[in-house]
């Protein structure tokens, strides 16, 4: 890369060179961006380009997000002085780049591993890193909250908030900018508009953006009207009025969509947002402007990767390593059990010719859930709502209300979004409503914003509510076929990232009998209640457990709500002493639910221990790194049981 003389001095003082890279490698905070011309920015996104590239073919992560934010980024850096500026990345994958300007590029070889740099901003990793998410749509109401702190304590700054136009559709984002519209505090939203967020984004918002991105430069035609009606002799109130009148119409006329204006932000765009100078000529016109702005910036995901920019289903938004030369994904060594996803989804499908009440409803998610199968045979039934969990969730119900049969495909983590409408509109009606919940338990590189460990405790205490989940694929998709074939009110079914385990699939689908367990292994000096992923663990504790002489009863407790209280039951009488085991958070957990039993039914000197979650956030990391770290793990399960079992034996 070339630099001047000049600027190397500048970036002398925010660098310190070493090794390879060494321009980015060794950047320590944003400072060196002041002086530099257009051409060396230039030269800057594109070595900042072929140095994502290369990073995230070996360790994944979102590539098309960021690699559409390297111009809007640097220009961000340069124009605004972070972190006196607060600069807030609403779904924060798209700030690598960002994470390269203030210091931290020679952190990328540990991206979303074990210990390493966060996918996400992270305020304890910088002083740049304002606002931390993992969700998306909450950057303007966190924008006004700094911004309304910032003005009670008369400080000058400015706040802004890089929101993306697939956020925008989120109902948080919409209530954001009514409010900040009606406070008209200053304020410089950046809508981000790449026509996509993870899939291709949906509904009348995108299709006002979309107006808008074939309008023209807005700003010059609202300017050109205004000096045009300057020269109209508008002294009388009549006539001053009617000016008034013909300047809204030639603006609705001129201009296709003023749905931000009216809302009370002054609107600039659209424009290039891979074009310095118009980036720095509409940040100049936004700083002087009083009021909240808005601009509308216009980049291009995965721009200057082919493979990602040629992308129209979403699949670069996030990926895992890949070819450099020929983007051509990684795969592993022999071809793999299928994807829990794609199991869960094609089960519905298969069930969907043969009922066609069935509705499958997704939160701006159609990939991740693999429901491109369903919506393509059967596009009528399909409806991606966009970034809009609580109106997807109250969609549900209005379907089961009319006899339909929703299948509502979410994450787990997203599903805390919509718990209000859970339980208001969902469990409270006792409606036929089959949840999905996607992603349970511990998910990995995408860390603490995305792990889906809270749903058993915000679920388990909503009255109706069925709650279950599968030891492996077969038995999922005899799940899948109960849930659709339950008619008693809403039902759940958790089911985890990646792959199943390879078991052979019957064919034949049939229902399991709702709250009933399964013995998986006979044993007689205690009891492991546990489900889904950590059942083949508590299986091989058990037969270490056997080599030292204590015998152990293996359950699969398919159904955490409700409890197979026949079993329970008959192992609280035997006083067998039972060791709980969940890949979820402990407080208000299966585990508890067990203790919670036993404490009602009188069974007050019980040996029960619990294994799962404790009360705190998971960052990101391999999932096996992550279950060592808190303990959940086969030699504390074997620790856990062999102390049980010589509790029993002291009182025998």
């Amino acid at each position: 890369m070339y630099y001047n003389t000049a600027t190397k001095r500048r970036m002398h003082k925010s660098m310190k060179a070493s090794g390879p890279n060494m321009d980015l490698l060794s950047i320590k905070d944003p400072a060196f961006l002041k002086g530099m011309s257009n051409t060396e920015l230039e030269a800057l996104s594109q070595e900042i380009r072929k140095f994502l590239i290369e990073k995230l073919s070996v360790t994944g992560g979102h590539i098309g997000p960021n690699l559409g934010v390297v111009e809007l980024t640097i220009a961000l850096h340069k124009c605004f002085n972070s972190p006196s500026d607060k600069i807030i990345w609403d779904v924060g994958h798209q700030s690598y780049v960002h994470k390269i300007l203030t210091g931290r590029a020679c952190e990328f070889d540990t991206l979303r591993q074990f210990k390493g740099l966060c996918g996400f901003p992270k305020r304890s990793e910088s002083k740049h890193d304002v606002w931390e998410t993992g969700h998306s749509s909450t950057s303007l109401s966190a924008a006004m909250g700094m911004a309304i702190a910032r003005d009670l304590k008369k400080e000058k700054s400015f706040v802004i908030p890089v929101i993306g136009d697939g956020a925008l559709t989120g109902g948080m984002a919409l209530e954001a900018l009514n409010h900040i519209g009606h406070e008209k505090k200053d304020m410089i939203v950046i809508l981000n508009d790449n026509e996509m967020s993870i899939a291709p984004n949906v509904g009348a918002v995108h299709n006002i953006l979309g107006q808008l991105r074939t309008a023209g430069k807005y700003q010059w035609v609202k300017d050109e009207l205004e000096v045009l009606l300057k020269k109209v002799p508008a002294v009388g109130g009549k006539l001053a009025a009617t000016a008034e009148r013909v300047k809204d119409s030639l603006k609705y006329l001129f201009v296709s969509g003023m749905f931000f204006e009216e809302l009370g932000f002054t609107y600039l765009g659209p424009i290039d947002g891979h074009n310095f100078e118009a980036l720095f000529e509409n940040f100049s016109y936004a700083k002087k402007t009083e009021g909240p702005v808005l601009l509308h910036v216009i980049t291009k995901k995965g721009k200057g990767y082919k493979p990602a920019e040629s992308d129209k289903t979403g699949t670069w938004h996030g990926t895992g390593p890949y070819k450099m030369d020929t983007g051509a994904f990684l795969k592993p060594s022999k071809t793999p059990p299928p994807a829990w996803s794609s199991l869960v989804s094609e089960t519905v499908r298969k069930l969907a010719r043969t009922d066609e009440r069935i509705v499958a409803i997704t939160p701006a998610m159609p990939v991740g859930s693999k429901l491109e199968g369903f919506a393509s045979e059967f596009p009528e039934r399909m409806y991606d709502v966009g970034i809009a969990e609580q109106h997807a969730a109250t969609v549900a119900a209005g379907l089961a209300t009319q006899n339909m049969k929703p299948f509502l495909a979410i994450y787990s983590t997203f599903l805390q979004r919509a718990y209000d409408q859970v339980v208001h509109d969902i469990c409270r009606q006792n409606l036929n409503v089959f949840i999905g919940i996607d992603r349970a338990g511990l998910v990995g590189a995408d860390g603490e914003t995305h792990q889906g460990v809270f749903d058993i405790a915000f679920l388990r205490h909503v009255p109706n509510l069925v709650l279950m989940m599968p030891k492996d694929e077969n038995e999922g998709q005899h799940m899948v076929y109960t849930a659709l074939n339950y008619d008693d009110g809403p039902i759940a079914m958790r089911f985890p990232r990646g792959n199943g385990l390879g078991v052979p699939m019957e064919k034949e689908l049939h229902a399991i009998p709702i709250g009933t367990w399964e013995i998986l292994k006979e044993g007689d000096d205690a009891a492991i209640l546990t489900f889904g992923t950590t059942i083949p663990m508590a299986l091989k504790a058990a037969e270490v457990l056997e080599t030292k002489g204590i015998s152990v009863k293996i359950v699969n407790a398919r159904f955490i709500k409700p409890m197979d209280e026949k079993m329970l039951t008959n192992l609280l009488e035997k006083n067998m002493p039972i060791l709980t085991i969940e890949e979820a958070v402990l407080q208000g957990g299966f585990g508890s639910a067990v203790l919670e039993y036993a404490q009602t039914q009188g069974f007050y000197h019980a040996h029960i221990d619990r294994i799962g979650i404790p009360d705190q956030f998971i960052e990101h990391g391999d999932v096996d790194s992550l279950l060592e770290e808190i303990g959940l793990t086969k030699e504390e399960v074997i620790k856990r049981v062999s102390i049980l079992a010589r509790k029993k034996q002291q009182r025998a």
